[in-house]
């Protein structure tokens, strides 16, 4: 086995590209691994945890690509850098506009002229351009859902003061996930149109319950998402409350759902006076905030993402929401039990969550809390907990591996699987693991194939641990481009446990671990 490293100085691609250029690579005889990545400290760590990090990249740029391939020998490994060129040949013709037959433009300006009637601007460009092209979109009457992050947070109350006093939207920055007039917007899900109204401070939030609403047989009228700084103090919920008005005054809304982590004390004050003036019936989840002050104005809380779910979806089909509560409760004894026969057949003590979604994570958090305890992770709900190393758990972990951290400089995890494929492997090899849990978040945006990429590692991972519980949730529907239901079979023919919901998951694998421990 040899590893060789190639380094071209100011030679950016985007990070999508360059995941899919590594992975034509590792398709390569012989080659056992390969990473090509831009040279930020962040992608050097990730390269010294796969044993890829050469001396010649310590002192490479952010702008500098750095190439490392490791193969079964030295003729093999000259193999794949005589393909490296074609590769990226064959990805720039792909990227190329001028190849297709219609234009594609390069400006605010030239979508604008090509698309008059336009009433709403997707951005996505580095952070420290995206205020400006979203004031261009704003000054043009057009609503504005930024996908870019790294804007500071004057410049979001600034687009979101200028926004609301023309009564257009800023859904973000960092926003990843919105429904609008049944067309879903970045990371969204196939849903069909109905009579549930989502505002949400949280995108994988808004995925998993919208999912809910839509796998229980109703339908979304609009997922509004606002970025989850939008409810902290300084910005004010700007945007949060202005989109519960316009889902109050939108006749297809009859049920209006509110998700997000906690909001600011003012906030959320400003938020249940709101919804003391709607005369339709709310829906609150707030993940671990107190939600007293929001069932006191009226609202009907909910302990979990797929509760929040069940429950609008009950209201929207007209059925009695006492017994919707009474069947998740009844489900939760039949967990309880498959818990405990599973904690029979398995070794090891410790639980390894590895998600992709930062919401799940924060709730898988809060579900183990009360039953084994906080956990260690990256950002645990306990800041005495922070992992020291981020490529080595300590005891029970849960790693949002959506964190910057993880992702500057790569794609997000829910596109690209390599580094939670990596970590799965590793996470089974150690004697003291008992359940990995993972989170499988489908739809646009996504992963295409995330059953052929998971479900190999997840047969591996139980090759090598046999006793090990593999315990999945999957946010999607079968109308997904992915489908929801082939996933699910592809991941239990692995080997894995597949869960209905995120709440379902953490429930079980945290009763498995308290098994394990009592």
């Amino acid at each position: 086995m040899i590893v060789k490293g190639l380094i071209k100085t100011g030679e950016y691609y985007d990070s999508v590209t360059l995941m899919l250029v590594a992975k034509e690579l590792n398709k390569t005889n012989g080659v056992i691994d390969s990473a090509v990545v831009m040279g930020t400290n962040e992608n050097k760590s990730i390269l010294k945890a796969s044993n890829m990090l050469l001396p010649e990249f310590d002192n490479a740029k952010d702008a500098d690509l750095l190439i490392a391939i490791k193969a079964e020998n030295a003729d093999l490994l000259e193999k794949a850098f005589k393909q490296l060129d074609a590769v990226f040949l064959s990805f720039r013709k792909k990227n190329d506009s001028s190849s297709g037959a219609s234009f594609a433009p390069k400006s605010f300006d030239g979508a604008l002229e090509q698309m008059p009637e336009a009433n709403l601007s997707l951005i996505s460009v580095a952070g420290k351009y995206a205020t400006r092209e979203a004031m261009k979109a704003l000054k043009n009457g057009l609503h504005v859902m930024m996908f870019s992050d790294n804007v500071s947070v004057a410049d979001e109350i600034k687009m979101k003061k200028f926004a609301a006093e023309k009564n257009l939207f800023v859904m973000g920055p960092d926003c990843g996930t919105a429904i609008i007039n049944g067309v879903p917007l970045a990371f969204a899900n196939v849903i069909d149109r109905g009579n549930v109204g989502i505002v949400a401070a949280s995108g994988t939030g808004l995925q998993e319950v919208s999912c809910v609403i839509g796998n229980e047989g109703a339908g979304i009228s609009q997922a509004i998402g606002t970025g989850g700084r939008d409810v902290k103090k300084d910005v004010g919920g700007i945007m949060f409350l202005q989109a519960m008005k316009a889902l109050n005054e939108d006749d297809e809304t009859k049920i209006i759902v509110l998700v997000s982590k906690p909001p600011h004390a003012d906030v959320q004050t400003k938020i249940a006076e709101e919804v003391k003036k709607i005369k339709k019936p709310v829906v609150a989840i707030l993940i671990g905030g107190n939600p007293q002050v929001l069932k006191d104005a009226g609202a009907i809380t909910a302990n979990t993402l797929e509760e929040a779910g069940k429950i609008a979806a009950a209201l929207s089909k007209g059925q009695n929401v006492a017994e919707i509560m009474s069947a998740i409760e009844n489900h939760k004894t039949i967990i309880r039990k498959q818990a405990s026969d599973l904690a029979k057949t398995c070794e090891g003590k410790f639980v390894r969550g590895l998600f992709s979604g930062g919401t799940l994570c924060d709730e898988t958090q809060l579900i183990y809390k009360d039953i084994i305890g906080f956990v260690h992770g990256n950002a645990p709900l306990n800041e005495d907990l922070k992992l020291k190393d981020l490529w080595k758990s300590e005891a029970n972990t849960i790693v949002d591996m959506g964190e910057d951290e993880f992702t500057v400089g790569r794609p997000h995890p829910m596109i690209d699987f390599s580094l939670r494929n990596k970590r799965l492997l590793e996470e089974a090899a150690d004697k003291d693991v008992a359940v990995i849990l993972l989170d499988v978040v489908l739809g646009f945006g996504s992963n295409m194939t995330p059953a052929e990429e998971l479900s190999p590692v997840i047969a591996k991972a139980k090759q090598i641990a046999p006793k090990k519980h593999i315990i999945c949730s999957i946010t999607g529907t079968k109308n997904d481009p992915q489908n929801k239901e082939h996933v699910k079979r592809e991941l239990e023919k692995a080997g894995a446990i597949v869960l209905s919901s995120n709440a379902e998951a953490s429930l079980l694998s945290g009763l498995i671990i308290k098994e394990k421990t009592n």
